[in-house]
């Protein structure tokens, strides 16, 4: 048994004989080191806002700004599903100026308030304005903000939006009965039916406006903070 062991066992290498060849390494391509090259630059394609310039963070702001004013007025008259309710919709504008009015003082939001009320009497009737309403739905909200009665977060800014909705409201259809060309009762009656519904839709929707505006301002603030 020990005999057939030792004659089946693998015979040893001499040292002389050739070593196994080895598998080639395959060298570096330029078109890979090209490839690295491009994923880097796609994965930062844009500047943090604290390395522009800070004629171009005006520049954009001044652009954000206007382009949320403009979509707020178009959606004043747009209706989507979710967006109604007993034939009322957010007050989007309201909304906007809540959301200015939190970031700035009570005088700047009052500046806002009146710009927006005039170009909503400009999109609907002068008569009753709306320079009234939204100029003290500003004040009060950077007064709250001056404070610190309120926290920028959702649900503050939710039933922010939901108070200056009520108060708005209120200060419309108290105009409307000095106007003299309705009875009294029955603005009584359609304030009633309207002011519940503008406030819930505008306070739920609050967000769509505000959460956008607010990334890009706390970024721009930090870039001023920065440079």
């Amino acid at each position: 048994m020990v005999t057939n062991l030792l004659f089946f066992r693998r015979p040893k290498r001499s040292r002389f004989s050739s070593p196994p060849a080895k598998k080639p390494k395959r060298k570096p391509n330029a078109l890979s080191f090209a490839g690295q090259r491009k994923a880097k630059k796609r994965k930062n394609p844009i500047k943090p806002v604290r390395n522009w310039h800070p004629r171009t963070r005006q520049i954009v702001d001044g652009i954000i700004i206007f382009a949320s004013v403009m979509l707020c007025l178009i959606l004043i008259h747009t209706r989507l599903p979710g967006m109604e309710l007993l034939g009322i919709g957010p007050n989007w504008l309201l909304i906007w100026v809540v959301a200015w009015s939190v970031k700035r003082n009570a005088w700047q939001g009052a500046l806002a308030g009146v710009i927006m009320g005039l170009l909503q009497d400009g999109m609907t009737s002068p008569h009753p304005t709306h320079v009234l309403s939204l100029g003290v739905v500003g004040f009060l909200t950077g007064l709250m903000q001056k404070q610190k009665f309120i926290q920028e977060d959702f649900i503050s800014i939710a039933l922010i939006v939901f108070l200056m909705t009520l108060l708005a409201d209120t200060i419309f259809a108290v105009q409307l009965i000095f106007v003299g060309d309705r009875l009294a009762t029955d603005i009584w009656m359609y304030y009633r039916k309207v002011v519940l519904a503008s406030a819930i839709l505008s306070s739920l929707w609050a967000p769509v406006v505000y959460f956008p505006l607010n990334q890009w301002w706390q970024k721009l603030r930090q870039a001023e903070q920065f440079s």
